[in-house]
C-alpha cells in the first residue's frame, strides 16, 4: 500500500489534481451558466447579446456539451498511446485558460472560436484526470473509492465558485467579464499543476508502452486528423460552411447514438468476451441508455431552465436581483448535503439484503427527475396566469434532480468500473460520457422545442419529457427482473 498521506491521509498529488479539477469545473461551469442567456441576450441595451433565437441558442449549447463529452474519447487516446496522461492534463488545461480569454473578447467570430478551444482542452483534460486520480493508489489500496470522493467534491466546490463569480460579473457588468473570470480561473488551475506535478510522481506519466513506429503512425495519423478538422473549423468561422444550428445539433446526437450502439454491438459480437463479460455488458447497455436519457433534463439547467428563470421568475431577494446563474449552485449544495444520506441509504439496504439492483437504482434517478417537470409544468402554469413566479419551484426542481443524479450518477461510475471487460476499461469509461455526449445534444434540442414559442411551448415538451422519463424507468425496472432471473440461473 501507498503510504503516501499527505492530503487528508490520501496521496499528496491527489491535492494537484483536486484544485487543477476545481478550477477547470469553476471555469466550465460558470461560462455554461451564461451561454445560452448570452446567445439569446438582445442586441441592445447595457449588455448586449448576440441576438439568437432561442432555437438557434439551444441547440448551439447543446452542441457544445455534446462535444465536450464526446472529445474525451479522442483525448483518451491520445494520452494513451501519445502524450501520456500528466502531458495530456496540461496541454488540455493551457487550451481550456486560452478559450476562455478568447471568449473574452466582445466579437462573435471569436466567439464560436473560443468554444471550439474549451472543447478540445476538455477532451484532453476531463477523463485523463480522472484516470490520473487512480493511478495515485496500488492495486489492493483501499482508499481509492473515498480518494475519488475528495475529488468529487473538487467539481461541486469549482462549480459553486463558477456559478457565484462568472454569473455576477457576466449578468451584472458585461458577459464578457464574466467569460474572462472563467479564463483567470483556469489560469490558476494551470499555474498549480505546472508548480505541483511533482507531486504526482510517475502516476499517469507516461504512454502505453508499444513499438516506437506504431507510435510514430499513431503520432502522423493524429496530426493529420488535426489539420483537418482546423481547415473544417477554419471554413466555418470564415463563413465558407454554412452549419445551421438546428440540422447539426439532429445529426451529431444520431452520429453519436450510432457510435455508442456500434461499440456496444461490436464489443458484444466480435470482442471475444466471455458469457459472463456479455451479461455484463448488457446490464451496462441498459444502464447507457438510462444515463442519457437522464443528462437530457439535467442540462436543462443552463437551458430552458435559465431562460424561464430569465423570463418568467422573481429573482428579488431583499431588494437585490440576484444574477440568474445564482440559481444553479443550489445543485452542488445540494449534492454536498445529500450525498451522504444516499450513501447511507444504500449502504443500509445492502446490511439487511434489500440493495436495489443497479436498473431499478436507475429508475429511481429517471423518476426524480420525471417528478421535477411535474413541478415545472405547474410552474409554468401559474406563470401563464400570472407571471413572474418565486423562485421556489426552480429550486424545488433542482432539488428533485439533485436527488436523481445522486441515484443514478455515482452509481453508473461504479457499475461501469465493476463491469466493464478489464482489458476495454478505459474505452468503457468513453462510452459512459458519450452518454453524457447525447443526453446534452438532447438537452438543446429539446430545450429549444421548449422556448421557441414562449409558455405555450413549455409545457407540451415538459409533459412529453414526464411521460418519457416514466416509460424509460418501468423498462428499467422490467430489465431488472431479467436481469436478476438471469443472474440466479448462472
Amino acid at each position: 500500500m501507498n503510504k503516501d498521506t499527505g492530503f487528508f491521509g490520501h496521496p499528496i498529488g491527489l491535492r494537484t489534481l483536486f484544485l487543477t479539477e476545481m478550477w477547470e469545473r469553476m471555469s466550465y461551469y460558470g461560462m455554461r451558466a451564461l451561454l445560452v442567456l448570452y446567445m439569446t441576450g438582445s442586441l441592445a441595451g447595457f449588455n448586449p447579446g448576440m441576438g439568437l433565437s432561442a432555437m438557434d441558442a439551444n441547440a448551439i449549447y447543446g452542441i457544445y456539451v455534446g462535444m465536450v463529452y464526446f472529445m474525451v474519447v479522442p483525448g483518451g487516446w491520445i494520452a494513451d498511446n501519445i502524450l501520456g496522461h500528466q502531458k495530456a492534463v496540461l496541454l488540455g488545461a493551457i487550451i481550456i485558460a486560452l478559450g476562455h480569454f478568447i471568449l473574452a473578447i466582445p466579437v462573435e467570430q471569436t466567439f464560436f472560436l473560443g468554444l471550439v478551444f474549451v472543447v478540445l482542452g476538455t477532451g484532453l483534460l476531463k477523463g485523463n484526470i480522472s484516470t490520473i486520480v487512480g493511478n495515485l493508489y496500488g492495486d489492493n489500496d483501499k482508499r481509492r473509492d473515498s480518494g475519488y470522493t475528495i475529488f468529487y467534491m473538487s467539481i461541486n466546490i469549482g462549480s459553486t465558485l463558477g456559478f457565484l463569480i462568472c454569473s455576477y460579473l457576466g449578468e451584472k457588468i458585461g458577459w464578457h467579464y464574466g467569460f474572462g473570470a472563467a479564463g483567470i480561473g483556469m489560469a490558476f488551475g494551470v499555474y498549480q499543476y505546472i508548480q505541483f506535478r511533482h507531486l504526482l510522481g510517475s502516476a499517469g506519466e507516461f504512454p502505453n508502452d508499444m513499438d516506437e513506429s506504431k507510435r510514430a503512425g499513431y503520432i502522423k495519423w493524429t496530426k493529420l486528423s488535426l489539420v483537418l478538422m482546423f481547415a473544417v473549423i477554419g471554413c466555418g468561422l470564415l463563413g465558407l460552411i454554412t452549419i445551421e444550428p438546428r440540422v447539426f445539433a439532429e445529426n451529431f446526437a444520431y452520429f453519436l447514438t450510432i457510435v455508442a450502439g456500434a461499440y456496444f454491438l461490436y464489443l458484444y459480437s466480435f470482442a471475444g468476451l466471455s458469457p459472463s463479460e456479455k451479461k455484463n455488458l448488457l446490464l451496462l447497455f441498459v444502464l447507457f441508455i438510462g444515463a442519457a436519457a437522464f443528462w437530457s433534463g439535467f442540462d436543462q439547467s443552463a437551458s430552458s431552465l435559465s431562460i424561464f428563470a430569465r423570463d418568467y421568475t422573481d429573482l428579488s431577494v431583499a431588494g437585490f436581483i440576484i444574477p440568474i446563474g445564482w440559481l444553479q449552485f443550489a445543485n452542488p449544495i445540494f449534492v454536498v448535503t445529500f450525498a451522504p444520506i444516499f450513501a447511507g441509504i444504500w449502504a443500509h439496504l445492502a446490511r439487511i439484503n434489500m440493495d436495489p439492483s443497479l436498473p431499478i437504482k436507475f429508475a429511481i434517478g429517471l423518476i426524480f427527475m420525471a417528478i421535477s417537470f411535474m413541478v415545472m409544468v405547474y410552474a409554468v402554469q401559474l406563470a401563464m396566469v400570472s407571471a413572474p413566479v418565486g423562485m421556489r419551484w426552480l429550486l424545488l426542481t433542482y432539488l428533485l434532480q439533485t436527488w436523481g443524479e445522486l441515484a443514478l450518477s455515482p452509481i453508473g461510475l461504479s457499475a461501469f468500473s465493476k463491469y466493464s471487460p478489464k482489458r476495454y476499461m478505459g474505452q468503457m469509461f468513453g462510452l459512459w460520457f458519450l452518454a453524457s455526449a447525447i443526453g446534452g445534444v438532447l438537452a438543446g434540442l429539446l430545450g429549444g422545442d421548449a422556448t421557441v414559442d414562449g409558455l405555450s411551448s413549455v409545457q407540451p415538451i415538459f409533459t412529453f419529457m414526464i411521460q418519457y422519463y416514466a416509460v424509460i424507468a418501468v423498462l428499467l425496472i422490467a430489465m431488472s427482473f431479467l436481469f436478476k432471473s438471469r443472474e440466479k440461473s448462472s
